[in-house]
C-alpha cells in the first residue's frame, strides 16, 4: 500500500503526510497480535487515513491553509483514538479543501486532488483525498468527514460507499466551531460491510463531546442482509427543488427501481421541502464568516479567493438573520421527522451532477453552490439524520453518479441494512475497470 501511495501521489495529489515508518511499526504490532489470536478489532492491521481537519497527536492539522502551522497536536480526536485502539493503522493524512469549504479539493497549501476514474475531474469534497484513495485502490477505507455533504459527494463522484452517521453517533473533538453542529465523521469504503465494520469501531460516547449520542451495543454488521421487503421508500429527483442533469436523474430513477426488484414499494414524493438557499445563506455564509475572525488579517491575502469571498460577505450577517435560520433548521428537522413517521426511506440524487473538470470555480455563475454543490446533501447535515452515498451507474463520459439512501433520525441501522439490500442487487464491484485502466497509464 505504501509503494501504490507513493507512486500514485504525483499524480492523484491525495496525501497531505504520509507516515510510511509509523505505519510500518504499527503492521509489525499488529501482525504479532494476529499470530498471538489477540485482534483487537476485525479491522486489526487494515490501513487508513486521516482527514486534515481532524487531530492526529503528534501530526500537525492543516485543513488546506496557509492560515495554519506545523504545530503538531497534541492529542488525538476521539476518531483517531478510536481507529489506532482496535489496531488500524494511520498512513497518513488525506487532502481538503481550505477549511473543508467546499465539494471540490484543491487547496492553497496542497493544489488540486484529482479523481482516479479522470484526471481531468474532480474526486469531490471536501474529503476528496479519501475519496481518491479508496476508489484507487491504495487502501480499502478512509475517515473522512461530512458538514454539509463531505463523505457523500466524493463518494458519488468515484463510485464509493459513503456514510454520514446520524449526527452525534461518532464524537468530534476539537468540536471545530462554528460548524460543530453539522458535522459528521465517518469513513469512505467500497462496501457495506467495511462500512459497518468501521461504524462499530467509531461510534460510542466520548466525554469530549457533549453532543455525542449514547453508546449503543449494538453490532452494525447484524441484520445487513435482512432485506427492504415491505419497505415504503420515497423517491425525490428534485428534492427541495433542485433540477439535476437529466443522466443523473436518469441513473438514480433507474437505481431507485432495483427496491422495487427487492420487495418495496417505491413512490415518487416530488420535491417535499423548500429551495434551501432562501432559509439557509445566512447561517452558512454566518459560519464562514466566523471563521475568518479568528484568521490574523494579515493572512487574509493567502486565503483560497472562493473561501475569502464567502466569508467576507458571512461578516455582514446580523444576530436576528442568524437566529431566524435556526429556527428554519429546526423546522425542517420536525418537518422531516414527521414525514418519516409514514416512510421508512428516502431516495434522491447525492449531487445534480458528476464530478466537475478540477479547473471548475465552486461557486461561480457556473457552479453555484446551492444549486451545483451540495442542495441534495446539505438537509440531513441541517437534520443529523443518516444519509448515505451508493453508486447508481455511470454518464456516458464514465463518470460515477451516486444514489442517496435517507434514513429517519437515528436510524443508522436501518439506512446500512438498504444500502446492503441495494448493493447485493446493483452488481457494483471492485476493482472497476475504467479505474484500472486510468491507473495502468501512470
Amino acid at each position: 500500500m505504501l509503494v501504490r501511495a507513493s507512486k500514485l501521489q504525483p499524480h492523484l495529489n491525495a496525501f497531505v503526510l504520509l507516515d510510511a515508518e509509523g505505519a510500518r511499526a504499527a503492521a509489525k504490532a499488529s501482525e504479532a497480535r494476529w499470530q498471538r489470536n489477540e485482534p483487537l478489532s476485525p479491522l486489526d492491521g487494515v490501513p487508513s487515513t486521516i482527514k486534515d481537519t481532524t487531530n492526529v497527536k503528534g501530526w500537525p492539522t492543516r485543513y488546506g491553509s496557509h492560515s495554519t502551522d506545523e504545530t503538531p497536536a497534541q492529542e488525538n480526536a476521539p476518531v483517531a483514538d478510536r481507529l489506532q485502539s482496535h489496531g488500524i493503522i494511520l498512513l497518513g493524512k488525506s487532502t481538503t479543501p481550505e477549511y473543508g469549504w467546499k465539494a471540490l479539493t484543491d487547496s492553497p497549501l496542497q493544489g488540486t486532488t484529482r479523481s482516479p476514474w479522470n484526471l481531468g475531474h474532480s474526486p469531490g469534497g471536501s474529503s476528496g483525498g479519501a475519496s481518491a484513495l479508496t476508489a484507487a485502490g491504495v487502501n480499502p477505507l478512509n475517515h473522512g468527514n461530512d458538514g454539509g455533504g463531505s463523505i457523500r459527494i466524493p463518494a458519488a463522484h468515484t463510485g464509493l460507499v459513503g456514510l454520514k452517521p446520524s449526527y452525534g453517533r461518532i464524537p468530534q473533538y476539537p468540536a471545530d466551531a462554528p460548524f460543530a453542529d453539522v458535522i459528521s465523521q465517518g469513513v469512505l469504503s467500497r462496501t457495506v460491510l467495511d462500512t459497518a465494520l468501521a461504524l462499530n469501531v467509531l461510534a460510542g460516547q466520548d466525554p469530549r463531546d457533549w453532543r455525542s449520542l449514547p453508546t449503543d451495543p449494538r453490532d452494525h454488521t447484524v441484520g445487513l442482509d435482512d432485506g427492504v421487503r415491505g419497505w415504503k421508500i420515497g423517491l425525490s429527483l428534485d428534492f427541495g427543488h433542485v433540477k439535476a442533469d437529466p443522466e443523473v436523474r436518469e441513473l438514480v430513477a433507474q437505481a431507485a427501481k432495483r427496491f422495487e426488484a427487492l420487495g418495496a414499494h417505491v413512490e415518487d414524493v416530488g420535491p417535499m421541502i423548500d429551495p434551501l438557499q432562501q432559509h439557509f445563506e445566512a447561517l452558512w455564509i454566518g459560519q464562514f464568516g466566523v471563521r475568518l475572525r479568528n484568521i490574523p488579517t494579515q493572512l487574509h491575502g493567502k486565503l483560497d479567493p472562493g473561501f475569502r469571498a464567502i466569508a467576507e460577505k458571512g461578516l455582514a450577517i446580523t444576530l436576528p438573520d442568524y437566529a431566524k435560520a435556526y429556527e428554519a433548521k429546526s423546522r425542517l428537522a420536525r418537518d422531516l421527522a414527521l414525514w418519516h413517521r409514514k416512510y421508512d426511506l428516502l431516495l434522491a440524487p447525492v449531487t445534480p451532477t458528476a464530478g466537475p473538470p478540477v479547473e471548475t470555480l465552486y461557486n461561480s455563475e457556473a457552479f453555484p453552490r446551492w444549486t451545483k454543490g451540495a442542495p441534495y446533501t446539505l438537509p440531513c447535515n441541517l437534520t443529523g439524520q443518516p444519509a448515505a452515498s451508493m453508486p447508481a451507474g455511470l454518464t456516458k463520459a464514465g463518470l460515477p453518479v451516486g444514489l442517496q439512501i435517507i434514513g429517519a433520525p437515528r436510524a443508522d441501522h436501518v439506512v446500512l441494512r438498504a444500502m446492503r439490500a441495494y448493493e447485493s442487487a446493483s452488481g457494483w464491484t471492485w476493482p472497476q475497470p475504467r479505474v484500472l485502466e486510468t491507473l495502468k497509464k501512470l
